[in-house]
C-alpha cells in the first residue's frame, strides 16, 4: 500500500463534536486507536503491541512459532476485548491436536494482558506452518463482566485456518456483524532493545439502515436436500472497506515509525476518517501472593505436606508470568 501526502484528513473528538486537524506521526507502542468511516458505515480499531508483548514472550522464551501465534492471539485478543467496552475479563482461547495444544490469552479490563502457550516440541519440526501449529480444535472466547452477568461465551470450529479466519467466523457466526481482521508479528525490527512487536487492525460493517443490515441465513447443517441458501448481494460499502483492507501490508502494521493515524489515513484519506482517543495496554498477571496463599489454604494439611520439596517449602510457578513464590507449610496452621 503505497502512502500518501499529509492533510487534514483525520479528525478527533472534542467537546464540541469533531474537527479536522493534522495527521499525528507520533507512534505509540501499546495501543489501541478506535476510528470511524462514516461515508463507509465502518467501525474499527488499531492496535500496536511493542513492550507489553516482548515482556510477556521474554517471560516463556517461547521457540519462533509459538512465540509468533501467541503474538497473533495477543493482538487478536487487544481487538476484540477493547471494542466490547467490558468492566470485567476477557479470554480466548484455542485447544487443537497440533503442536500447540493449548493457547490462553487474558484482558482484564480496562488494560491488563497476560498469555501462556502449552505445546508439544516434537509436532513443532523446523517446517511446521502456522496454519498447522493449532490443528483440528476450537477457539473459545469467554466474556465474564461479574456484578451478576452471566458469562458469556462463543466457539469457533478450528479445522487448520488462522486465527485472522477464524475471528471472521466468529462474528458470523455469534454478532453477524461482518468483519475482517489483519494480524502481524515481527522479530528484531527496533533498536529500543525490544525482540517481539505486533500489530493488528479490525474493521466492522455497521450500517444504519436497516435494510443494509440484512445478512444471509446461516446453514442449520440439518436442511432438506437440495436446499440452497443464497446470500444477499454484499453492499457496496463494505466491498470498498474490504477491498482497503487488503492493500494493508504486514511490515506496515508492525512498523515502529509508521503512526495508526498515518496507517489510517493511508487507507481511508478520500473517505475521511474520524479516530477517537487512543486506550494504553500493559502486561500485567493476575497472580499474587495473596491469591495463591488463599489457593493453597484450601487444600488439606496432607495434601499440602505432599506438595513440600526437599528444601521444606511449597513451591508455586505462575504458569502466565513464570514468577515463583515459595510458602513455609508451618504458616497455613495457625
Amino acid at each position: 500500500m503505497s502512502a500518501q501526502g499529509s492533510s487534514q484528513a483525520s479528525s478527533h473528538a472534542s467537546s464540541g463534536g469533531f474537527y479536522a486537524r493534522p495527521v499525528s506521526d507520533e507512534a505509540r507502542d501499546d495501543s489501541v486507536v478506535p476510528f470511524a468511516v462514516e461515508p463507509l458505515d465502518v467501525r474499527g480499531r488499531v492496535a500496536r503491541l511493542g513492550a507489553s508483548l516482548d515482556h510477556i514472550l521474554a517471560k516463556h522464551a517461547y521457540p519462533t512459532p509459538v512465540a509468533r501465534l501467541v503474538g497473533e492471539a495477543c493482538v487478536l485478543t487487544v481487538l476484540l476485548a477493547t471494542s466490547l467496552k467490558i468492566e470485567g475479563r476477557f479470554q480466548l482461547q484455542t485447544r487443537g491436536d497440533g503442536a500447540i495444544n493449548l493457547l490462553v490469552v487474558d484482558f482484564d479490563a480496562p488494560d491488563r494482558l497476560r498469555a501462556l502457550a502449552r505445546f508439544d516440541a516434537e509436532k513443532l519440526g523446523p517446517r511446521a506452518r502456522a496454519t498447522d501449529l493449532i490443528g483440528t480444535g476450537h477457539l473459545a472466547v469467554t466474556v465474564e463482566q461479574g456484578n451478576g452477568t452471566p458469562r458469556y461465551q462463543g466457539i469457533v470450529a478450528l479445522q487448520g485456518q488462522g486465527l485472522e479466519d477464524a475471528a471472521r467466523q466468529y462474528f458470523d457466526r455469534s454478532a453477524q456483524i461482518p468483519t475482517r481482521v489483519r494480524l502481524a508479528v515481527a522479530e528484531n525490527v527496533t533498536g529500543a532493545g525490544m525482540k517481539w512487536r505486533a500489530g493488528g487492525i479490525m474493521t466492522q460493517f455497521l450500517p444504519r439502515s436497516a435494510q443494509r443490515r440484512i445478512r444471509a441465513d446461516l446453514d442449520p447443517g440439518d436442511a432438506p436436500g437440495g436446499l440452497k441458501f443464497v446470500p444477499p448481494p454484499a453492499d457496496d460499502a463494505w466491498i470498498e472497506a474490504e477491498a482497503l483492507l487488503a492493500t494493508i501490508e504486514d511490515h506496515e502494521l508492525v512498523d515502529p515509525a509508521l503512526s495508526s493515524e498515518r496507517l489510517l489515513y493511508r487507507l481511508f484519506h478520500e473517505q475521511g476518517v474520524k479516530v477517537f482517543p487512543a486506550q494504553g495496554v500493559r502486561d500485567a498477571c493476575r497472580c499474587s501472593n495473596e491469591r495463591i496463599k488463599a489457593m493453597l489454604d484450601r487444600f488439606t494439611p496432607r495434601e499440602r505436606h505432599d506438595m513440600t520439596g526437599d528444601n521444606g517449602l511449597i513451591g508455586v510457578t505462575c504458569e502466565f508470568c513464570s514468577t515463583y513464590r515459595a510458602f513455609d507449610p508451618a504458616s497455613f496452621e495457625s
